[in-house]
């Protein structure tokens, strides 16, 4: 069997609304049903007491003067007359008067018998066969009981009890209507919400949603709308980087195609001779052009590996990823100088995409330095947690209007286009950078040429923290 809140919880969110709504409403019309039952309830029996306690109290007033022993019937017949009150009078040696049907069992039989103290009448009141029965010894010796007949209180209350029923379960019921009512209207973004899910599942459609009104509802559109946007912009990047890349790989593949045919038709016999010079040409012209393509195949991998979904992250010495990346940049242009001005620096990071970036950094400058000058790379601490990394060059430079696109993916300046590359190296420098909480600026350096300045959130000792998966 399962539990009431299994239940619940398998409910629509309407039906759940419904139902605490009619719960609350049910809970408090029957505890104020209650109250008011239990309130009218008492009223009228102690308006009964009070009648019974009335006459009673007359009763004793003549047993007091000692006219009771003279008239007892007259003078009971007196005092329930044209009422539904039953009279009892039981004198001490056994005798009685009788006014109507009245029980006289063990109650009332304890107080005929008992004696009173001074100034005090012993006496019952109690409910018996529908009737309130009130007995008292009289100080004459006589013991007085009276009957009331309580067939209209119940009535009464029976009454009382059906309009609360029939009220109350209106209220419920209205309640529970009212319930749905408003659940189906508040909700009614959310199914909006919900079927715009399923058209988006199935027809890939991004349009927004219209935003009605301020409330929580509606920021939730308005994050819903949010989120088709940065979907739309990311499927729209998406679409661009592989057009970009497709358009990338197209013209060195065709060239590379072109050159290898002339290679094989230069070997096919009876070919004419191909002059020497030329197939060395042809032959650096290949190798070029595989390494253009490996150069961009790794490029467009880095991206497609930034963009995972989970990376391991932990302590990266800034310092030493910048002492590898110019081993390999030096091996590549052994003609240029770097000077080299670091301080320690640790960054909580992916080190592999660190790596990546620092090295494209040094190799986009070592690609524009003029042969014999300096390349000057720093590191220093700026404040508390962040430090800045600067590379400097005498390279010509970026246009100002080009230094914001320069971090675009596969974008070329015109004067970089007769040079080997992709287009991508500073663009996953800028996408690492970002994704560790720094950021990326192109400058003119006071060497005449680039000055490329990162900043890197971090701090200056090692704490050693352990390596932690990051979900992107």
């Amino acid at each position: 069997m399962r539990a009431p809140w299994a239940l619940t919880r398998s409910a629509s969110l309407t039906m759940r609304v419904t139902l605490l709504s009619a719960t609350v409403v049910l809970i408090s019309v029957g505890l104020m049903a209650a109250s008011a039952y239990f309130v009218v309830y008492r009223a009228m029996y102690n308006e009964v007491d009070r009648q019974l306690e009335s006459r009673a109290d007359g009763m004793t007033a003549l047993a007091k003067s000692g006219l009771l022993n003279e008239r007892p019937q007259a003078l009971a017949t007196g005092t329930v007359f044209s009422t539904n009150i039953s009279l009892a009078l039981v004198r001490p040696d056994g005798a009685s008067y009788l006014i109507g049907e009245v029980p006289f069992e063990d109650a009332e039989k304890a107080v005929a018998r008992s004696v009173n103290a001074p100034g005090q009448h012993n006496q019952s009141l109690r409910t018996l066969a529908n009737q309130r029965v009130l007995a008292r010894k009289l100080d004459d010796g006589n013991t007085l009981v009276l009957a009331q007949s309580l067939l209209q209180t119940d009535r009464v209350l029976k009454r009382l009890a059906w309009v609360l029923l029939v009220v109350g379960g209106g209220g419920v019921a209205f309640a529970a209507l009212a319930g749905t009512t408003v659940s189906r209207a508040g909700l009614r973004p959310v199914t909006r919400l919900t079927r715009a899910a399923e058209r988006i599942g199935k027809t890939q459609d991004l349009t927004p949603l219209p935003v009605t009104g301020n409330d929580e509802l509606a920021r939730l559109t308005e994050s819903f709308n949010t989120m088709l946007r940065a979907l739309g912009e990311s499927r729209d990047q998406q679409a661009r980087l592989v057009a970009d890349a497709g358009h990338e790989l197209r013209t060195p593949l065709t060239s590379l195609r072109t050159n290898l045919e002339l290679l094989m038709a230069s070997t096919a016999p009876g070919a004419p001779p191909v002059p020497a010079s030329d197939m060395v040409e042809l032959r650096s012209d290949v190798l070029a052009q595989i390494e253009e393509l490996s150069t961009l195949v790794g490029d467009l991998v880095d991206l497609a590996r930034e963009d995972a979904p989970e990376v391991v992250h932990e302590e990266v010495d800034m310092v030493e990823v910048i002492e590898r990346s110019l081993e390999r940049v030096r091996r590549r242009r052994s003609d240029v100088d770097f000077s080299v001005d670091s301080s320690p620096w640790y960054v909580f990071g992916e080190p592999a995409g660190l790596s990546r970036a620092i090295l494209n950094v040094l190799d986009n400058a070592a690609k524009w330095s003029p042969r014999g000058r300096a390349i000057e790379v720093s590191l220093r601490q700026i404040d508390l947690s962040t430090a800045e990394f600067t590379v400097a060059d005498a390279g010509p430079g970026i246009p100002p209007e080009d230094r914001e696109l320069v971090f675009e993916r596969f974008y070329r300046s015109t004067q970089s286009r007769s040079m080997p590359g992709s287009g991508l190296g500073l663009a996953i420098v800028r996408q690492v950078v970002v994704k560790h909480g720094g950021t990326i600026t192109a400058s003119q350096s006071h060497l005449g040429g680039a000055l490329i300045r990162m900043t890197l959130p971090g701090h200056s000792v090692p704490v050693e923290p352990s390596p932690v998966v990051v979900r992107q």
